[in-house]
């Protein structure tokens, strides 16, 4: 079995802070649980990113960018990214219910 590195880059991070910092807001014991359970799924993708579709902003960007979903009806995340030779490179993370990423959201480093 493929083994991926796993790397987000300032834009998937500042992403995935922003949310856990406004949940934390409301409810921090929630939050710290939520970013844990994200966590743990996104490290999945070391070792199986290749199970994940085609993200619908395949058609913004030269190169083929996958998603994987996290989460529950209204609280579905979609975390966009690309796979290298050896790596998942993820650029983007954002609700499921917002519009398809423009390549600015998915490049904005």
């Amino acid at each position: 079995m493929k083994s991926y590195q796993l790397e987000l880059t300032t834009n998937a991070k500042t992403n995935l802070r922003d949310y856990y910092l406004r949940s934390a807001e409301h409810a921090p014991e929630t939050a710290h649980k939520w970013l844990n359970r994200f966590e743990a799924a996104l490290q999945t993708l070391s070792t199986h990113p290749d199970r994940c579709r085609l993200a619908p902003e395949n058609d913004v960007v030269p190169e083929e960018i996958y998603e994987f979903l996290f989460g529950k009806r209204t609280g579905t995340f979609r975390v966009l990214f690309t796979l290298s030779n050896s790596t998942v490179l993820i650029l983007h993370i954002r609700r499921a219910t917002m519009d398809i990423a423009s390549e600015e959201d998915l490049y904005n480093d």
